[in-house]
């Protein structure tokens, strides 16, 4: 899954001053006159306009914030029936927490932040009963975390978020966003707030994307809010931040899974059934729920609850509407379908075959979307992949037979076109091998593992399985798809022997993630693709 560039609210720049305008330091006017060492520091210069931020700045602002922390502590407990009495010292709270934001012009002092145990006053301050004060902090510990701002700054971002983290600060962020209401535009724009905080610590620590989920309600919370049925600014994040949960985590996966998660994203989608995004980035929503739909397909306990949530006639109905999301349910079908037999019955089942081999055929809808080459060619690929697939699910009986009739029909015209197919990836998988060759001539090294990636990126991946494919037709012992291949071969120059040098190379690199046994059978289903090639 591509990763995308955050979206920003944008905000006023500048910095707030660190001293009030009549001379003292602000918070602090009952402690003294004017500190000139420290206006020095912080004031502008008059040459550069640069403000500077150090060690002992930080520290005033630090003991600033908590001494306003404590007066309204204070005055809170001493007065709790009476807002009036701590009214002022929210005020001067707000404040305090509003120049703490001056902190993220210097991110190599957050380990001085952290030393003077200053995070978990911020922290706590999320469950504050003022909830004004609570989006205030939301607001600080998105800056404080911005990727602008902690670049280049890997140790003390890692320092930062490693204290957020025991502090509770995820626990707390996904808390204060249930008090939160969407009726109100400051709380509104707290919650994508807290949801950007939530992906910019995923950013310095990965695996506070499995943190999250473990130890807060964030899941759930997502999942209830792509489900409502208005687009806004705010699904479109947490749809955003779903598929970043998701997508290589296959706990993550598991956890929504059980959590009916996988229906639930399912009728997030049917609201596209049949009409399209009003929106670019109604469209961006769209693309981020079908990547979580397909990381959800990974774990096969939740392909199961696809076929069960009815995933597959939702995409087939969704291809045959012929919206934007298109080429989507192919991707999504072809997730579903690999490696996962049941799938591939249900699609047959349901009269999935006539649709899927219209996309083969090239029958695809227009629009600016799909009129890119790219578009197309992933297109190409998916519907390839998930013939495969249905070769591979479906290995005996109607089922079966309703499948390789489809080759024959209409004088064999899906024969034509997967040989067309074969010849263009042959083409270009050729094309990169003499490339290889050349660069090796002339003193490059690579090594043969790096050359065969090379070769996957060229289409050689896709060629393996149009020759999987035709290994399925060729075993099936039809005379008439017999001839038509071997006609077609010959007239693209080609034999036989072509065909079985891929399937030796694919099966030479068929790995064992799925675990030897898996690789053993795979490898051989392979063996009798090309024993039946060599029969005369």
């Amino acid at each position: 899954m591509d990763h995308r560039s955050k979206r920003r609210r944008e905000e006023e720049t500048g910095v707030l001053p660190l001293v009030s305008e009549n001379g003292g330091f602000n918070g602090e006017s009952g402690f003294g006159g004017i500190d000139l060492s420290l206006l020095e520091a912080v004031e502008s210069s008059h040459n550069g306009g640069v403000e500077v931020l150090d060690l002992r700045a930080m520290k005033k602002l630090v003991l600033s914030f908590e001494r306003r922390l404590r007066d309204n502590l204070e005055t809170r407990m001493k007065y709790p029936e009476q807002p009036d009495k701590f009214a002022d010292s929210e005020v001067e709270l707000h404040e305090e927490i509003e120049r703490l934001k001056i902190l993220a012009g210097g991110p190599e002092l957050y380990p001085e932040l952290v030393a003077l145990n200053t995070v978990p006053s911020i922290v706590d301050l999320l469950g504050h009963d003022n909830i004004d004060i609570a989006i205030d902090v939301v607001g600080l510990l998105m800056d404080l975390t911005d990727e602008d701002v902690l670049e280049d700054n890997d140790e003390p971002a890692r320092i930062l978020v490693d204290a957020l983290i025991e502090n509770n600060a995820l626990e707390l962020l996904v808390q204060n966003i249930s008090r939160l209401s969407e009726s109100d535009p400051d709380e509104t724009a707290a919650i994508y707030n807290t949801l950007a905080t939530v992906e910019n610590m995923i950013e310095v620590k990965p695996a506070v994307a499995e943190l999250v989920c473990e130890r807060t309600k964030l899941l759930r919370w997502l999942l209830g809010r792509i489900k409502i049925r208005e687009f806004d600014g705010n699904k479109q994040y947490a749809s955003e931040i779903l598929a970043i949960l998701l997508q290589n985590s296959t706990a993550n996966q598991k956890r929504l899974g059980q959590m009916n998660g996988v229906d639930g994203v399912l009728q997030a989608v049917a609201m596209y059934k049949s009409r399209d995004p009003k929106s670019s980035d109604e469209e961006e929503m769209l693309e981020n729920l079908f990547d979580c739909l397909c990381c959800l397909l990974m774990p096969v306990e939740n392909k199961e609850r696809f076929i069960k949530s009815e995933g597959v006639e939702l995409m087939i109905i969704i291809m045959k509407q012929k919206k934007s999301a298109y080429g989507s349910a192919i991707r999504a079908l072809d997730f579903a379908m690999t490696k996962y037999p049941p799938a591939c019955e249900r699609f047959v089942d349901v009269l999935g075959l006539k649709t899927a081999f219209a996309a083969f055929m090239g029958k695809i809808p227009l629009s600016k979307k799909n009129k890119r080459e790219s578009y197309q060619e992933e297109l190409e690929e998916r519907i390839i992949s998930l013939i495969a697939s249905l070769f591979a699910g479906i290995t005996r009986g109607s089922r079966r037979e309703r499948l390789l009739s489809k080759f024959v029909e209409n004088e064999c015209e899906k024969i034509d076109r997967l040989m067309e197919l074969y010849s263009r990836y042959s083409d270009r998988v050729k094309n990169e091998t003499e490339r290889l060759n050349k660069l090796e001539l002339d003193d490059l090294e690579m090594d043969e593992e790096e050359q065969y990636n090379r070769k996957l990126e060229a289409g050689l991946y896709t060629l393996q399985l149009i020759a999987v494919i035709l290994g399925h037709l060729w075993s099936s012992e039809h005379q008439q798809m017999r001839g038509r291949i071997e006609l077609l071969l010959r007239q693209q120059r080609l034999t036989k022997e072509d065909v079985k040098d891929v399937l030796l190379e694919y099966h030479d690199n068929i790995g064992d993630v799925d675990g030897p046994e898996d690789k053993e059978r795979a490898q051989t289903r392979i063996q009798k693709f090309i024993a039946a090639l060599s029969d005369l």
